[in-house]
């Protein structure tokens, strides 16, 4: 309802119209949920019977029972008349028998364009396909012969079936063949009305993305935002997700972090949004994407094989096999010259399993082949053979594919060629466009001739299609280009039957396309997306097998890629692997191992993995200086990177020494303006600062900050970073009037560059938040305070070393205003973070333990605060 206005009261029931039944099949809900909607605003009683008409009960029966003391209204579609598994004569008969013989009984609207029984014409059916909503209102109220008056505005509308959300996501088609599963929907939209979260887990093939994809089409007249994320990885799901900011409007900079922490806040918030749905298909590690997900208003749906989502705060619903009566009915609309008998002995050979049955009947319905025969192939299959693939799945799996792929190979042999290739990319989305771009030079001739020919690509892609190997799909940002999908069952059994020497081939292949597909520039944000499309199949196309220099360039930039898109985790293991491989393809001295060691360790630094990183790069320093020499910049880069290592590591003294070093040989090379020796003068005064320094670091930083003004300008991120620098000196030295002329315009730009949720917003606006308390400007200053800890829990975590910085700062203001409690509690989990991430006598430990000690005094317990002194003075 909104501000300063009174709902309207529900009109009063209108006498003499009795109850409307609307009689609607499951995939209709949301046009009986609208129908209903508009008759009750008018008085008009509704009951609302979902058609799902048990076996061997007579249709007119069932017809008849619907007829209560007022109207019934049929939703006419062609899941209405399959419903049941019915025959079109046994409909004819029905509708004459019932509906024509009592026509004030029986009203009908149709929403679809399929043909329907001839007999619905006595229901005088009123067509709502392809109308907007105030028209379709119009002739469903004077089908029933009801007023059309108009109704005062309503927020809460019931949304009409034919227009899509305010947000659309990159939904999957819709699949007209859907069958059954109404329980489990029903239980799935009743779970996230109440948990919000809810994972539909079970097996590969048993149709979990297929129901959520019917879920979207049921349910998202219900919702403002319908999102869908492909959440196989984490880089792909974070690139997903980044990608709804502009969708929702939200002001952001290009960097993937700073857009996913903006939308998750704007989610939480419910704004712009507030009914919104993210779908999540695909997702089988809970443990590398939960932290992803938004809290907020809306709900999230899952797909996933795994059922550990459980202890992330998601309601799991198992999908099973089909029923029977499922796969019959399924069997039966996929392939309609098969009998119900045939259908049912199919169902029994291919376990109930969705998948399989919609390739296998697809494949039959086309064929002359009998159901018998085919049978007794699938019951000369081994069962061994199959085992050694999949235990999961029914043993003539393996012979039904076999089968399948000689029909392929027989009709459009390069049908095979191309599911074979697309093996060599990861399951899931293929972006087979990467392939069409290759240079046709040196390629398997099986693949020039695909790549080269229009025609039969397209031959071979439709020949997946009807037999369901793969969906094609949009290309996330290019609708013209094209993706297939291709399941990781499908994608696990023909990459085992291949033979070596054709995998080979295939790889090289598939390795060369991802290279061209190398934008070369990793530090730029707009080129990301080629990146995040790249990263996924780089492990299937076997990249760390190649000696191309290509190849192995394209592994640094994803690295680097990965590094400053903030995907540590993904990146340290991917430099992980590669270091272990290329140290075997390339020798311990490669000059290819060093560059790699270089952002392998950038990104272990990243998540404070500083011990084993500072061996790393010590170990690299040392070599190079000695093959190379102390001016050499692979070596001084290496060099940094230790210094670095050192500062985390809380050995202030070393860092800073190795740092000037770095700066000085950078000063004898290239000079005082060159911006290898401008971030070398900043690593010095960061060493400076923490050493206590401050009016050195201060004179510094304000150098850094005028040359990088010149040379990168006053919106790069560097530049930045150098005001927030000297703003923080300033302000330690006591110059607080100088640190918040400089820190709150500087803040203003963050926000407008990178966004307001960004780590360089969150940092600046701590600092503002210590000047406006060092003035004692109270009000202020508590305000920055409490909003910049909130942000940062909601987008980093309590454990990220910023939202522990933000909570010191919160519980220092708190525990010298009136909130001891409060203070004390905060302190604690800082000094418990501290010592868990860092080690007891690291720095900041050390210090959190004294603003411990200040916390406890105050709260009222002097002991247990001269204690904590004591061993803080100590450390």
């Amino acid at each position: 309802m909104r501000p300063g206005r009174a709902e309207p009261a529900p009109p009063r029931p209108r006498p003499g119209t009795g109850t409307v039944t609307i009689s609607f099949a499951g995939p209709d809900r949301a046009w009986a949920a609208w129908i209903g909607d508009r008759l009750r605003r008018r008085g008009v009683r509704v009951d609302r019977r979902r058609w799902d008409p048990p076996a061997g009960v007579p249709l007119a029966g069932l017809l008849s029972g619907l007829r209560t003391a007022g109207p019934v209204l049929m939703v006419l579609s062609a899941p209405y008349f399959e419903a049941g598994g019915r025959t079109r004569d046994e409909w004819e008969r029905a509708l004459r028998d019932i509906a024509a013989a009592d026509p004030s009984g029986f009203a009908a609207v149709s929403v679809t364009s399929v043909p329907v029984p001839a007999a619905t014409a006595a229901l005088r059916p009123v067509d709502l396909t392809a109308l907007g909503a105030e028209e379709a209102e119009r002739r469903l109220l004077a089908r029933l012969d009801l007023p059309a008056d108009p109704l005062p505005e309503r927020v809460d509308d019931v949304r009409y079936p034919a227009s899509r959300p305010d947000v659309w996501g990159l939904v999957p088609r819709h699949n007209p063949r859907f069958t059954g599963r109404e329980a489990l929907l029903a239980a799935a939209h009743r779970l996230l009305r109440d948990a919000g979260r809810v994972t539909l887990h079970g097996m590969s093939g048993v149709g979990k993305t297929q129901m959520a994809t019917e879920y979207v089409y049921r349910f998202g007249p219900e919702y403002d935002v319908v999102w869908w994320v492909h959440a196989e990885s984490r880089a792909t799901c974070r690139r997903r997700l980044a990608e709804l900011a502009p969708a929702l409007g939200l002001r952001t900079g290009e960097e993937y972090g700073m857009r996913v922490r903006a939308v998750r806040d704007a989610l939480r918030r419910g704004e712009p949004y507030s009914r919104w749905l993210l779908v999540l298909d695909g997702a089988d590690e809970p443990d590398q994407i939960h932290d992803l997900l938004p809290a907020g208003p809306g709900h999230v749906l899952v797909t996933s094989r795994n059922p550990d989502w459980a202890e992330h705060g998601s309601e799991l619903l198992e999908v099973p096999v089909y029923t029977r009566e499922e796969s019959v009915a399924f069997v039966r609309r996929r392939a309609p010259r098969l009998s119900g008998p045939e259908a049912d002995q199919l169902a029994e050979a291919l376990g109930d399993l969705p998948l399989l049955l919609d390739q296998t009947a697809g494949w039959l319905d086309e064929s002359d082949l009998p159901v018998g025969e085919y049978l007794a192939l699938l019951e000369a299959g081994t069962a061994d053979d199959v085992l050694r693939v999949s235990a999961d799945f029914p043993l003539a799996y393996r012979t039904a594919w076999t089968i399948l792929l000689e029909s392929l190979r027989a009709a459009v042999p390069e049908s095979v060629d191309l599911l074979r290739l697309c093996t060599f990319f990861a399951p899931g989305h293929v972006p087979v466009h990467l392939l069409r771009k290759l240079p046709r030079e040196g390629l398997p001739p099986s693949v020039a001739r695909l790549l080269t020919d229009p025609a039969l690509w397209a031959a071979a892609v439709d020949q997946l299609r009807r037999y369901s190997v793969v969906r094609v799909e949009p290309h996330e940002a290019d609708p013209a280009r094209e993706v297939l999908y291709l399941h990781r069952v499908v994608h696990g059994f023909v990459r085992a039957e291949l033979p070596e020497d054709t995998a080979r081939e295939l790889a090289d292949v598939v390795r060369r396309a991802l290279a061209a597909a190398d934008p070369g520039k990793p530090s730029s944000p707009a080129l990301w997306p080629a990146y995040a499309e790249i990263v996924p199949h780089l492990k299937h196309a076997q990249v760390l097998a190649s000696e191309d220099p290509g190849v192995q360039r394209l592994v640094l930039n994803c690295l680097r890629y990965l590094y400053l898109s903030g995907e540590y985790a993904a990146g340290g293991k991917l430099g992980g692997r590669a270091m272990d491989a290329w140290r075997a393809l390339l020798g311990e001295s490669h000059p290819r191992i060093w560059e790699l060691t270089y952002h392998y360790a950038n990104l272990l630094r990243a998540v404070g993995d500083y011990d084993r990183t500072m061996r790393i790069e010590r170990a690299a320093a040392d070599h190079l200086r000695r093959q190379r020499g102390e001016r050499d910049p692979a070596y001084l880069r290496a060099l940094g990177g230790l210094a670095a290592d050192l500062r985390g590591l809380g050995r202030y003294a070393e860092a800073l020494e190795m740092s000037e070093r770095v700066l000085t040989a950078y000063r004898e090379r290239l000079g005082e303006d060159d911006t290898a020796t401008v971030n070398a003068r900043n690593n010095v005064a960061v060493s400076l600062r923490l050493l206590g320094r401050y009016e050195d670091a201060c004179r510094l930083n304000s150098a850094t900050l005028a040359a990088r003004r010149a040379l990168l300008g006053d919106r790069h991120p560097w530049t930045l970073n150098s005001e927030h620098a000297y703003a923080l000196d300033l302000r330690l030295l006591g110059r607080y009037g100088e640190a918040t002329a400089v820190q709150e315009p500087s803040l203003r730009v963050v926000r407008e560059t990178l966004g307001p949720d960004t780590v360089q917003a969150l940092r600046a606006q701590h600092n503002l938040a210590m000047c406006r308390y060092a003035a004692r400007d109270l009000d202020d200053a508590g305000r920055y305070f409490a909003d910049a800890l909130e942000r940062a829990v909601h987008i980093l975590g309590d454990r990220d070393p910023l939202t522990l910085i933000l909570a010191v700062g919160q519980s220092c203001f708190a525990r010298e205003h009136g909130d001891a409690e409060r203070a004390r509690a905060l302190s604690a989990a800082v000094v418990a973070a501290y010592e868990e991430t860092l080690s007891p006598d690291h720095p900041y430990a050390v210090g959190a333990r004294a603003n411990h000690a200040l916390a406890l005094h105050r709260a009222g317990d002097p002991r247990g605060a001269l204690e904590l002194a004591r061993a803080a003075r100590a450390g």
